[in-house]
């Protein structure tokens, strides 16, 4: 037998698996590493992936998960790469960014709702503390539709951050709160569950404090304020849920005296029900957007794509045939144009893009009903 040219046999070097990332066996039935590097606190590997690319991600999501890492299959320089990044953990301290901005909300809110109580915030600064039911009805409703997202999200293991508040000088002493999710949405069932747990429990809160303010003796302007010409008077619509609310427990929202209004607290219900509305809009990262995704697929995208237009159509209905000013419609063109940039954007993508099933498509079906019950066609009129 002709000695072999030793060039012709190549041996393949080792390749080792960083020491706290998934095991090289549990990979490689799907992904070949010929090389693995430790970036600051990510892992990479270089190989070539044994399935079609796009399966990928669904095959080895839950084997990094599992690890403790995010996975994101990428090139680099023409070559397949797996990034593992570590799922931030909490490390147990106080998350102070999340303590300031609620100490902050409650005094902006504190500072809006001593209007409502006809309070001069500057002239009796101290007296502000009295519109405390009025700070507690607004964090409330929106705390707990957060809280609804958060607590969904950790019990599908997907990384999401405490609430943040957001102060700022509105009617409402608030632009509402936030929560950031830093990873992806494992499969649909997640996407909806996430979407439509602050929706539901947010509308819970609000239905309570709706019923609470209601309860509540109602608030008269002082004739000062009566008797001023510059004084500038704001109209609340009421959604049909509001009203429905009313109606059931016998509770007047209008009354003869245009210088009476409802208790403070029921504008807490007002603003749940105006975020639910608005949240349940079907598009890009709303929550709207999350629950169609999950029920819909890839026909999200067809709906969300005609959203701004019917806001913008709505805007110049009411503008144009029902006479409305300007400052009463202008919210409908401001969100005409969000949606546009969220359509844009467009929804998140769950890694198993399987079907739901029938019971929670008819969950996301009467969600959406509720929050067809939130809207108001002219929310806030001025009328000076």
């Amino acid at each position: 037998m002709d000695d072999a040219d030793p060039s012709e046999f190549r041996v393949s070097p080792r390749v080792d698996a960083p020491e706290d990332g998934p095991p090289l066996e549990r990979i490689e039935p799907v992904f070949t590493v010929y090389e693995t590097r430790t970036e600051d606190d990510r892992l990479v590997y270089y190989g070539d992936p044994l399935v079609p690319p796009e399966q990928v991600t669904p095959e080895l999501w839950s084997v990094f998960q599992e690890a403790g890492y995010e996975l994101q299959f990428t090139t680099r320089h023409g070559e397949f790469v797996l990034v593992g990044k570590p799922t931030s953990e909490s490390d147990g301290g106080l998350p102070w960014t999340n303590v300031i901005l609620l100490f902050l909300t409650v005094l902006s809110t504190l500072f809006a709702g001593s209007l409502w109580y006809h309070i001069d915030p500057f002239a009796n600064p101290t007296e502000m503390w009295r519109a405390w039911p009025f700070s507690v009805a607004i964090l409330g409703v929106l705390g707990v539709h957060e809280m609804g997202h958060y607590v969904t999200s950790r019990y599908h293991d997907v990384d999401a951050s405490l609430p943040y508040f957001i102060p700022v000088p509105t009617l409402i002493g608030t632009m509402g709160a936030v929560i950031k999710m830093n990873d992806r949405m494992p499969d649909r069932k997640a996407l909806f569950d996430i979407g439509v747990a602050g929706p539901l429990a947010g509308l819970v809160a609000t239905v309570v404090v709706t019923v609470v303010g209601l309860h509540l003796p109602p608030v008269t302007a002082p004739e000062s304020v009566v008797q001023d010409p510059n004084a500038i008077q704001i109209q609340l619509g009421y959604p049909p849920l509001l009203e429905m609310l009313a109606a059931a427990f016998d509770q007047p929202l209008y009354r003869d005296d245009p210088a009476t209004a409802v208790n403070p607290v029921v504008i807490g219900g007002w603003v749940g029900m105006f975020v639910t509305f608005l949240n349940l809009i079907p598009v890009g990262q709303l929550d709207g957007g999350h629950i169609l995704r999950a029920m819909a697929g890839s026909y999200q995208e067809t709906i969300a794509a005609l959203v701004p237009g019917v806001l913008f159509g709505l805007a110049a209905y009411l503008y144009y045939v029902s006479g409305h000013s300007i400052n009463s419609v202008l919210i409908w063109g401001v969100w005409g144009v969000f949606t546009a940039i969220l359509a844009t954007v467009g929804p998140a993508k769950p890694i198993h893009d399987e079907s739901l099933g029938v019971g929670r498509f008819l969950l996301g079906i009467l969600t959406f009903a509720l929050g067809v019950l939130c809207f108001m066609a002219v929310p806030i009129a001025i009328v000076e």
